[in-house]
C-alpha cells in the first residue's frame, strides 16, 4: 500500500500550480471541496463517536505519516501538539520550495467537518519553517 506521505510533493506542487493559475482562493476552493466530499471516514468518526473518533483518526493518520506529535484527549477536549510535520519535514528534507500557505490546509479540511457536530476547533501555527503547531478541540458552551 502507497502511504499518504507519497503524495506530499505532489500536492505541494498542486498548491501552487492553483495559487498560480487560479489565486488563492481557488487553492481554499480546493481543500474545501476535499473536506466535503473525501474526508468521509473523519466525518463518520467524529458524528459517532465526538473526541474518541478525532483521536482514533489522528492516531491512525499521523502514525502512517510517522509524526511526530503529543495527543491529549479528554472527556471534553483534544489536543494534538505538532513536534515535527512529516509534511513540512519532507519537504524540507528534499529543500523543495514550500506553498507559502501549505500549512492552512489543516484548519480548512478539517475545522468544518468537526465545528458541525458542536466542537470549536482551533489551530496555532508556531512555526511553519519547522512544522510545528497545536490543534485544539473543545466541546462548544451554550
Amino acid at each position: 500500500m502507497i502511504s499518504c506521505t507519497e503524495f506530499i510533493l505532489a500536492y505541494n506542487e498542486l498548491f501552487k500550480f492553483l495559487h498560480k493559475r487560479y489565486g488563492k482562493k481557488a487553492v481554499i476552493d480546493f481543500w474545501i471541496y476535499i473536506s466535503d466530499n473525501f474526508l468521509t471516514n473523519l466525518d463518520n468518526l467524529v458524528k459517532e463517536k465526538g473526541i474518541a473518533g478525532m483521536a482514533e483518526y489522528w492516531t491512525h493518520t499521523l502514525t502512517e505519516e510517522k509524526a511526530e506529535y503529543c495527543m491529549e484527549v479528554g472527556k471534553t477536549h483534544f489536543r494534538i501538539y505538532m513536534k515535527k510535520c512529516p509534511s513540512v519535514g519532507i519537504m524540507n528534507q528534499r529543500k523543495v520550495k514550500k506553498y507559502p500557505y501549505y500549512c492552512e490546509h489543516c484548519d480548512i479540511l478539517y475545522k468544518k467537518i468537526i465545528e458541525k457536530y458542536g466542537f470549536d476547533y482551533r489551530i496555532r501555527f508556531i512555526d511553519k519553517n519547522n512544522g510545528v503547531c497545536e490543534v485544539s478541540v473543545r466541546e462548544k458552551k451554550y
